[in-house]
This record gives structure tokens, C-alpha cells and sequence, in this order.
């Protein structure tokens, strides 16, 4: 990779945070949403130290995939309106790697927040400072893999009207996700290691690393035609 192609990666990256940024209310949506969903559950279950600790991993994953859904819309939506998208496939540059960083910094702006918030929301489920940690190393494996299938999502589903199709189109492929991540938390929980449900996630991330900046580029190039 020359040094011409990583600064025009990095220029790129930068452009989509500084827009993220423009927006914070857009931005910080999904960590919104994860706070003030997570904190609901607490006081809709009663103050059971035993059921809270029990059901944690499982609301605050869930908790923060529905989140994200709510963001995997806009790493290509106003460049598709405003024709800054069509730039990008006449670019001389792989567009693989131009997805990418639009996906990498659609990571950094929307899900990062959302995983240093993650450890004061799991307080109120009473989970151990342990069991935090490997809560926060899940998110920060999983949440990766979940903003690239979105952005697979997003890019197949582009230019069609209504937000329906694309949850139920990723939903799907976030289940085995889910699993692992809240599953490395609960086996924290148990007494057990969880370095098999995070080697899974990471095993996913390679994937999704592999495939989807490729079948997503594939896509906005079907999108665009």
C-alpha cells in the first residue's frame, strides 16, 4: 500500500468522523439508545441482585445491537443523495479499501461511545469488575463485525424506501455474534474462561474483515448502475 493510498485512506476516514461529529444527536444515537434502554431494565425486573446479574450479558448485547441497527443507515445514505458515493467508484483507489475506512470510521464515531459506556451501565446489573472488562472486550470484537455487515446491509438496501428491510436483513447474520459476546460474559459469570467465545468473535471479525468490503463495494456497484 503506497504512502499516496494510506493518506487518502486516512483523509477519508476524517472527512466521515468531522460529518459524524456535525451531528451529535445522530452520532451519539446509538449509545443513547443503549443507556437508556439498558437502564429500563433494572427498573422493570425489581431489584433482585440474582436476576439482574443473571439476565446482564444477555440485555446489555442486546441492548447494544439494537442500538447500532439504528445507525447502519448513514455511512452511505447522504453520499448517495448528494452524489459524493459515485466519486468513490471513479476513484483510481481499490474501493474495498474506501469502504472500509467509511465503515472504520463509522465504528469510531457511532459504536466506540457506546463501548466506553458499557462499563458504568453494567454496574447497575451488578456485575464483577472482571466480567466488566470481558464485557467491553466483546463489544469492542463484535461491535466491528456488526458495523460491517451493516454496511452490507446498508449498501444492498440502498436507494430503497423505508428503514424495514435492512434490520431484517442483518438480524440474522448478528445472531451468532450475540451469542458469543453475551455468552464471554456469562461464562465469566460461571467461573469459566471465556476464551473460547472470544476467540469465536474474533474468528467472526477476521471474516467479516475478509468478505464484507468486497461483497459491499460489489454491492453499491449493483446500487449505483
Amino acid at each position: 500500500m503506497t504512502t499516496r493510498m494510506l493518506a487518502t485512506l486516512s483523509q477519508l476516514a476524517l472527512r466521515e468522523i468531522r460529518q459524524a461529529w456535525r451531528r451529535p444527536a445522530d452520532t451519539l444515537g446509538a449509545t443513547l439508545f443503549f443507556i437508556v434502554t439498558g437502564a429500563m431494565f433494572p427498573l422493570a425486573v425489581g431489584p433482585d441482585p440474582a436476576l439482574l446479574l443473571a439476565i446482564g450479558p444477555g440485555v446489555l448485547w442486546v441492548c447494544a445491537l439494537l442500538g447500532i441497527l439504528l445507525t447502519l443507515n448513514r455511512p452511505f445514505a447522504q453520499d448517495y443523495d448528494n452524489g459524493a458515493l459515485e466519486q468513490l467508484l471513479v476513484s483510481p483507489h481499490p474501493l474495498p479499501l474506501l469502504v472500509g475506512a467509511k465503515l472504520a470510521a463509522h465504528w469510531l464515531s457511532s459504536c466506540l461511545p457506546l463501548i466506553l459506556a458499557s462499563p458504568v451501565l453494567a454496574l447497575q446489573f451488578g456485575l464483577s469488575p472482571h466480567a466488566i472488562g470481558i464485557l467491553a472486550l466483546s463489544l469492542l470484537l463484535g461491535t466491528p463485525t456488526l458495523a460491517l455487515v451493516g454496511g452490507l446491509g446498508a449498501a444492498l438496501t440502498l436507494g430503497l424506501r423505508g428503514g424495514a428491510l435492512l434490520p431484517l436483513l442483518v438480524l440474522p447474520l448478528y445472531v451468532p455474534v450475540l451469542i458469543f459476546g453475551a455468552g464471554a460474559v456469562s461464562a465469566t459469570h460461571a467461573g469459566l474462561g471465556a476464551a473460547p467465545q472470544l476467540s469465536l468473535l474474533g474468528a467472526c471479525l477476521c471474516l467479516a474483515i475478509l468478505l464484507c468490503p468486497w461483497s459491499t463495494s460489489a454491492a453499491l456497484r449493483v446500487a449505483l448502475d
